[in-house]
């Protein structure tokens, strides 16, 4: 089999992850670049070995290279859209970052665009791909929790406690779409519905404690326009009541992410970056033995839990995915779910979404 040739549009953090993980995989080879910025482009080709003649500052151009088989769009969330609408255009297989654009009219163009030219797709929710939180989806599966009752989560960074940080993108509606909400909050909105199932409605809470920052590279203040923060309750499908907990604003956070799940017959607690090293782990109570105690005990994710991000893009790609990670229709009501949470803060009260597959 040929390898899958890939092209990737934006050079910004995140596209380390995806091209590392192009690198790591026997599928993908890295064949393309694109940026805005002429200095990163030329960093970057000569760091990862991309002649001149495959480094665009113009995706169009990219996208007519005959040498790319598939993208990974890595932008700011403003350009998700645009982009990915080109891409469908030639016909592309993606990988795109969330959230997927800045709102749900949109997602919903390139949900329909792309199911309608069936493009093999994922979306980078990432935590899809740690063990221990597939481990946790089997066990919850398999009914050893019984009933779900409850699905409790926390996601806490602390970078935005700095005010001497600069107004970048992520700190402005009009390039990011929402705040703390959209850049951590997606990544826990899929994985309560990775692990639970739908959303049927949700009350928000949204707040900024940074209301201006330096303009890059002045000076001159601007202002912060989106969260610092996210609170919100959720009713999950089957009555399952949920309590999500947002911040960039949690003093000593690196990347903190804790989930706990509850149900008749037991209760799990996945954690991350529990110590400050990215690993993730489980934590369990199954069992009246182990209940009466109120006992929790960590144990090993079986090595059939772990995956890889991009090597399951390329398993997309070659028809052989395994079904669980996150595609362009998870993006969609991911978004229509944050929209409705912003909708929620608006209004000061609950939010009752429509059934999101009939949209």
């Amino acid at each position: 089999m040929n390898k899958i040739r890939m092209g990737v549009i934006g050079l910004g953090g995140i596209s380390t992850a995806h091209i590392e993980g192009i690198l790591n995989s026997p599928d993908g080879e890295l064949v393309a670049i694109c940026d805005i910025r002429e200095e990163v482009l030329k960093d970057k080709g000569v760091k990862y070995g991309i002649p001149e003649s495959r480094r665009f500052k113009n995706h169009i151009e990219l996208l007519q290279c005959p040498d790319v088989d598939a993208v990974s769009i890595c932008t700011p969330n403003k350009a998700h859209y645009h982009i990915a609408k080109d891409v469908i255009y030639y016909g592309k297989p993606f990988i795109l970052e969330k959230p997927v654009t800045l709102n749900y009219q949109q997602a919903l163009e390139l949900k329909e665009l792309t199911n309608s030219k069936k493009i093999p797709n994922m979306v980078a929710f990432s935590y899809r791909f740690k063990a221990a939180l597939r481990f946790a989806k089997w066990i919850i599966e398999q009914g050893y929790l019984g009933r779900i009752f409850h699905i409790y989560v926390q996601y806490f960074q602390s970078w935005a406690i700095n005010e001497e940080v600069p107004l970048v993108w992520r700190f402005i509606k009009e390039y990011s779409g929402s705040g703390a909400l959209g850049d951590l909050g997606s990544h826990m909105i899929d994985i309560a519905r990775f692990l639970i199932g739908d959303f049927v409605k949700v009350c928000g809470h949204v707040g900024t404690f940074v209301e201006r920052r330096k303009k890059i590279g002045s000076d001159e203040y601007g202002e912060v326009d989106v969260d610092d923060y996210c609170h919100f309750m959720a009713e999950l499908e089957d009555g399952v009541i949920g309590n999500f907990c947002i911040t960039r604003d949690a003093y000593g956070r690196g990347n903190y992410q804790r989930v706990e799940v509850y149900g008749s017959k037991g209760g799990l607690v996945y954690n991350l970056d529990k110590k400050g090293d990215h690993i993730d782990t489980i934590e369990v109570c199954i069992g009246d033995l182990y209940g009466r105690a109120r006992d929790y005990h960590e144990i090993p994710v079986p090595s059939q839990f772990k995956a890889e991000q991009m090597q399951s893009f390329f398993d997309i790609v070659n028809g052989k995915g395994d079904g669980l990670a996150a595609t362009i229709d998870d993006g969609y009501v991911n978004q229509y779910i944050i929209d409705c949470i912003l909708e929620s803060t608006r209004l000061g009260k609950w939010v009752t979404l429509e059934k999101t597959n009939k949209i």
